[in-house]
């Protein structure tokens, strides 16, 4: 009885400095969430620059928000970190913080092909989704099927770039068509900024990469592509 008097004590002696945090917290939390999202953007738009994605895959204008990749293998990108084309052989949990109502495009590319000495085929896209709902990529139309990265041997690590639009309308393109996942036809020599201008797209809102050079899977990545 003692004991549980001196809680109840304690607790009152708190109440007030606890409801005086309480109603300072959606201020801070607000304050917080700026100072958060401003460290975000400056890590996002460093990553972009140091990687050389500026200029390599966007003119200017790097992402000031990330986007989650997440891989069943338990890895994900962070901006640059160096992963193995077996970890990353699925499809990605890809996730960002959709506006209500609005559809994105996403884009992963490779402006490494065959290497980043000489990008002879800059770039392999590996990834194109367009009219996403939210985030719901699986609600999306797919121009290209998604494909797992596949440096070839003795070529260094490859950059692997995803960029997250936000659309102005739905996007039809007959003439890129739909690419499957069995076949690595008219992935090379792709620019993400060509078909971003062509459905006027914009600067990329969210944006993530991660590096990878050769390992064993890639001949079985190749296989499945009939090569």
């Amino acid at each position: 009885m003692h004991n549980s008097w001196m809680v109840v004590m304690v607790t009152r002696s708190l109440l007030p400095a606890l409801f005086a945090a309480a109603s300072r917290a959606p201020f801070a939390s607000a304050t917080l969430s700026s100072r958060f999202q401003r460290g975000v953007a400056t890590m996002a738009a460093e990553a972009f620059t140091k990687h050389q994605v500026v200029p390599d895959v966007l003119a200017s204008n790097p992402p000031a928000k990330v986007v989650s990749v997440k891989f069943n293998s338990g890895v994900e990108a962070n901006l640059g970190n160096v992963l193995t084309p077996t970890q990353v052989k699925d499809v990605p949990e890809v996730k960002w913080d959709a506006e209500p109502g609005a559809l994105y495009t996403l884009i992963k590319t490779d402006p490494d092909a065959p290497s980043r000495k000489e990008p002879t085929y800059r770039e392999w896209h590996h990834w194109l989704v367009v009219n996403i709902p939210g985030n719901d990529i699986a609600k999306g139309d797919t121009l290209s099927e998604y494909i797992g990265s596949g440096p070839p041997p003795n070529t260094g690590l490859h950059r692997y770039v995803y960029l997250v639009y936000k659309q102005n309308g739905r996007i039809t393109d007959a003439e890129h068509g739909h690419l499957t996942n069995t076949s690595g036809d008219k992935r090379g020599g792709w620019k993400a900024a060509k078909f971003v201008e062509k459905h006027g797209l914009g600067s990329p809102v969210f944006g993530n990469l991660f590096q990878a050079e050769y390992d064993d899977y890639v001949p079985i990545l190749y296989k499945q592509l009939g090569a």
